[in-house]
């Protein structure tokens, strides 16, 4: 199994990524954790507060179709394990999300940014788990 190394790529979203993450805590005082506006979108604390996260989730679903638009093509994504080993890995990362309160988005972009030393250890179980699973899926399971 070969990994693609898109380092442009990359940038540019990390990049996109860090901006939103600025407009909204600048615009509207709110860390961009991505479960935590999915959740909140769920259950909204009002209209108003449904209403920017519906727009945020909005944009995070249309992404790819701006860049079809403007790249011609979507980029191809292999995904090398079962449609089971998804939902047991969606499965995992709710109990993870949930337990860690917040995300890699909450905490490894925002959090770290803010010098929250929650978010240090939680980033740091993201990677040390992402880096296990990475070893098992790849060389124990043989996906």
């Amino acid at each position: 199994m070969e990994t693609s190394f898109t380092p442009f790529a990359s940038l540019g979203g990390g990049i996109l990524i860090g901006l939103a993450a600025v407009m909204l805590m600048f615009l509207r005082g709110r860390i961009m954790g991505a479960t935590g506006v999915l959740a909140g979108a769920l259950r909204p604390a009002s209209r108003y507060d449904w209403t920017w996260r519906a727009l945020l989730l909005l944009g995070m679903f249309t992404g790819p179709w701006v860049y079809l638009v403007f790249a011609g093509s979507l980029p191809a994504i292999d995904v090398p394990v079962s449609t089971v080993m998804l939902l047991i890995g969606g499965f995992l990362v709710g109990i993870g999300v949930t337990l860690g309160s917040g995300c890699t988005s909450g905490h490894g972009v925002c959090g770290m940014a803010r010098l929250s030393p929650r978010s240090f250890a939680a980033t740091g179980t993201f990677m040390l788990t992402t880096g296990i699973t990475v070893y098992l899926v790849r060389h124990v399971f043989g996906a």
